[in-house]
């Protein structure tokens, strides 16, 4: 635990030591920053379409100008970055997916506004439904993860630790989920695309510090600094936190045992305009967390377990546990855009390395579920990423990018667990009392080579068609190639009304870091000996994916909107937790049909903001293909004989939020609903054929500005999460695939003070 107040420590004291170094010298309110010296703009486009504003009384590119001010021209910074910005953002269009957005004041408008875990700002887009957010668990559209995040258009690698705790909202300036029918530019992780542009220095000057906390013993200090020196421009933002509410409740109660958590994250953005067509930037971000494993008290021990080095198995107590998890994860990006006349583009490089332990009680662990396994992964990717864009003709854009990910993951684990030395006369299995180990450990590099063309074709006014093909290949764990094309179409019928429609296939492999490993012969005759017997190789996921949407501007704000869509795959990746470890493991159904509606509605008028979200949705899906010796017969049974859930399929989901503005003080309220996650009831041979009961969860928050407080505004917020106190049952422990039930959160109030400078 130590280590953890150290990288917190270190975190935020190299997160001041960089801003101050930076900005040395420097006001949060100088007047904007003029770039003096800077080679003259020359747009290749006719009309000088990049549209930089020149400040002075004559523009560079006239021949007219005198000679003395070529070269030697005062630019608006402001202006130069927000032009780059729009560069790289058109880069990677949305044109037929399914875009929804968090801006600023929508994050401010969440009742823990920059506090909020990131996951739960995201449930309250279209379609999004809880699982285990504490590790990162949310489903978009049913499908289990399948997500990949993008921070100013780079795509972060996956890791092994849930990126739901990667990141804190903190940085995010603005966060959008694409979904439906993508671009080609989106691959391999495509349920969903969390697409976040972060904060910058010009955008967000100055600084911040924060306390923040309340219930279950919960601290969360923070700190931001942002601010442009010269054509530099940076910001930082780390925190620390604790709670003895770390992980989503095993119990109904209000406390769990043995559930402490301390994090640490960190992140850091800066970049330097070359000059008005060029600019450099990094990015870097640090994850750190300790958890215990919350204890699940009046659990029976292993079948026919009677002893274990000494010790009866009677006198071994489940709310005695001491499991306990350690994750952490670290990546850098370093990005070149350009962008002049006709033509845009960004190259990119990140590195992740990403790391999970989990620490078992381990003759406690071996007494309740046969086994005590010590595991770890590790997993250093690194990606190149080079997009760019064409302007060809009036009514044709032309992109293209070129995508190469090498991933090296490791799988260590040290199994305790008891060998069978006989049967009793009821054919009951004799255990042995001394332990033995199995240790099992391997190690992969798997290569991943994409590329994909598009073109972006005004047909008619109003009419945009967007076709192309992407092409993958995998050589992993799993291996293969695949061309998926792509067409989407937008019509502005008209000035209120718009219509989108869209196809792809999609090729997903399966999260290369996860794949199970293990030479199940090992178990055999032991306490550790699995279900089945069967371990078919994990295979790669393709789909055909078709959406089809329309938005209508009602009456003055408000916008309504409706999207159906219609999934068939074929080896329909899916995930869960067998075993105690928090680690997922992949497997594939033979065939899987995901299908459903979404209804929107948002409303802006002056001070007052409403949105409300309504999913209905099923996945169905048959046949085990792969990972077999996680399930019983009864389940491979099940699933081949006919369509069954999914356990993420989740029939009905809601989220909807409320917001005003009074004279410097806002109120704010929000809701999640659902119709429950499905579980398999005891002795019921269908799989995943219940669902837990519904749930509801109502949060509110209340915050004012006092914006003359000496040396900068001051804001005190107050959070009351789950209103009602709803005790809700997000998992229950008899699902396929379950290991324990999960509890949502339950009544907590919370409190901040925020200095501005």
């Amino acid at each position: 635990m130590g280590h953890i107040f150290k990288r917190a420590g270190a975190a935020l004291g190299l997160a001041v030591l960089v801003a101050l170094a930076i900005s040395d010298g420097a006001k949060a309110d100088d007047a904007p920053v003029l770039l003096t010296g800077l080679p003259p703009i020359t747009n290749g486009a006719p009309g000088g379409s990049n549209g930089l504003l020149v400040l002075g009384a004559n523009s560079p590119t006239d021949s007219t100008a005198p000679a003395s001010s070529q070269g030697n021209v005062s630019l608006d910074i402001n202006v130069i970055a927000k032009q780059l910005n729009e560069a790289r953002i058109n880069i990677e269009p949305r044109i037929g997916a399914s875009t929804y957005t968090l801006g600023p004041s929508a994050i401010q408008n969440l009742p823990e506004a920059q506090n909020t875990p990131i996951d739960n700002a995201i449930l309250q887009m279209p379609g999004v439904d809880q699982d285990n957010l504490a590790n990162g668990g949310l489903h978009i559209r049913n499908e289990h993860l399948n997500v990949q995040y993008r921070i100013n258009g780079v795509i972060i690698p996956d890791g092994v630790s849930f990126f739901g705790q990667d990141l804190s909202i903190r940085f995010v300036d603005s966060m959008s989920l694409i979904t439906g029918s993508l671009p080609a530019e989106y691959g391999l992780r495509t349920a969903g695309i969390i697409d976040i542009q972060s904060k910058s220095g010009l955008g967000n000057p100055g600084g911040s510090v924060e306390m923040y906390g309340g219930s279950y013993t919960t601290l969360n200090p923070s700190m931001e600094v942002g601010g442009a020196v010269g054509n530099y421009n940076y910001f930082v933002t780390s925190n620390y936190y604790q709670s003895i509410n770390g992980i989503n409740d095993v119990t109904s109660k209000y406390y769990q045992i043995h559930d402490d958590t301390q994090q640490v994250h960190a992140f850091a953005y800066i970049d330097k305009i070359l000059d008005p067509h060029n600019r450099i930037s990094v990015m870097g971000g640090e994850f750190n967390g300790d958890f215990q494993i919350p204890n699940n008290p009046g659990q029976s021990t292993f079948p026919g377990i009677t002893e274990i080095n000494g010790l009866p198995s009677s006198q071994f107590n489940s709310a005695h546990l001491t499991e306990f998890q350690v994750e952490g994860s670290q990546f850098g990006a370093v990005s070149f855009l350009h962008s002049l006349g006709p033509l845009d583009f960004q190259i990119s490089d990140i590195v992740k390395y990403s790391f999970l332990h989990y620490y078992p009680d381990l003759f406690g662990d071996l007494a309740f579920n046969g086994i005590g396994e010590n595991a770890g992964r590790t997993s250093l990717a690194n990606f190149v990423q080079a997009e760019g864009t064409y302007r060809w003709t009036a009514n044709h854009t032309v992109r293209g990018g070129i995508l190469f990910t090498t991933e090296h993951v490791t799988s260590n684990e040290n199994a305790a667990v008891l060998d069978q030395i006989g049967a009793d006369s009821f054919g009951n299995p004799i255990y042995a009392t001394v332990p033995s180990f199995i240790a099992q450990s391997s190690a992969q590099t798997s290569f991943t080579y994409s590329g994909y063309l598009q073109d972006e074709w005004k047909v008619l006014p109003a009419v945009t068609v967007n076709y192309g093909v992407r092409g993958d290949v995998i050589n992993g764990f799993t291996t293969g190639q695949h061309l998926s094309p792509r067409v989407n179409a937008v019509w502005q019928a008209t000035p209120t009304t718009t219509f989108h429609a869209g196809y792809a296939t999609y090729y997903t492999p399966p999260p290369q870091e996860l794949v199970a490993t293990e030479n199940i012969s090992a178990f055999a005759n032991t306490t550790g000996a699995p279900a089945s017997t069967q371990n078919s190789p994990i295979k790669n996921e393709t789909a055909q994916y078709l959406d089809v949407g329309v938005k209508q501007q009602a009456l003055r704000g408000l916008t309504i909107g409706v999207d159906v869509y219609y999934k068939h795959a074929n080896n329909l990746l899916d995930e869960s937790q067998f075993g105690a470890p928090i680690i997922l493991t992949p497997f594939n159904y033979r065939v899987g049909i995901n299908k459903g509606v979404e209804l929107t509605t948002e409303y802006n008028v002056g001070n007052f903001t409403f949105y409300g979200n309504l999913a209905i949705a099923n996945q169905l899906a048959s046949g085990i293909e792969s990972a077999q010796f996680n399930f019983t017969p009864a389940q491979l049974a099940s699933a081949d004989s006919m369509f069954v859930n999914t356990d993420h399929s989740q029939l009905k989901t809601e989220s909807a939020g409320v917001a005003y503005l009074w004279h410097g003080t806002r109120f704010t309220a929000d809701i999640v609903a659902g119709s429950g996650l499905r579980t398999q009831p005891p002795n019921d041979p269908t799989f995943n054929g219940e669902t837990v009961p519904s749930y509801e969860q109502v949060n509110l928050g209340i915050s004012h500005v006092f914006p003359a407080s000496f040396g900068g505004p001051v804001t005190v917020r107050l959070a009351l999460i789950n209103l009602f106190d709803k005790i809700y049952l997000l998992r229950s422990m008899t699902g396929v695939g379950e290991f324990a039930n999960q509890f949502g959160p339950r009544r907590a109030l919370y409190a901040g003070l925020k200095k501005e400078f």
